[in-house]
């Protein structure tokens, strides 16, 4: 049986790990730092995490609207080109940084996109 992408990206742990790296990354930002000004961002990155937990396959679970009602940082907003690579390239080095592997990066590059594209049809 193949793990699932929850289990090879570490569990709930691992996963807290890469989003709080991920954040932080993202509040350093010259091309991001602007969105997380002013913003609750341990709320943020528990409600990150909890959201990466259940997509990846994790036993979290997110209410429905969470990511509209808490303002994370990637749902319903309308990001340029350059600053959607800003927020792929800091997740990346995130996960490079806790050991994760190319494949992993990309299928959770791939969640994150479908993530946006549900908020923005919601």
């Amino acid at each position: 049986m193949t793990a699932s992408l929850y289990q090879r990206l570490g569990g709930d742990a691992e996963i807290d790990a890469i989003v709080d790296d991920a954040i932080d990354r993202h509040a350093a930002n010259p091309l991001l730092a602007a969105r997380l000004r002013g913003r609750d961002l341990p709320q943020l990155k528990t409600i990150s995490s909890s959201l990466l937990s259940a997509r990846a396959g994790g036993p979290r679970h997110v209410e429905e609207g969470a990511m509209s009602t808490t303002g994370t940082m990637y749902a319903g907003m309308s990001f340029r080109a350059d600053e959607w690579a800003a927020v792929m390239d800091d997740i990346a080095a995130a996960m490079a940084e806790h050991g994760v592997g190319a494949v992993e990066v990309r299928e959770v590059a791939d969640l994150l996109q479908a993530a946006a594209g549900e908020a923005l049809r919601r």
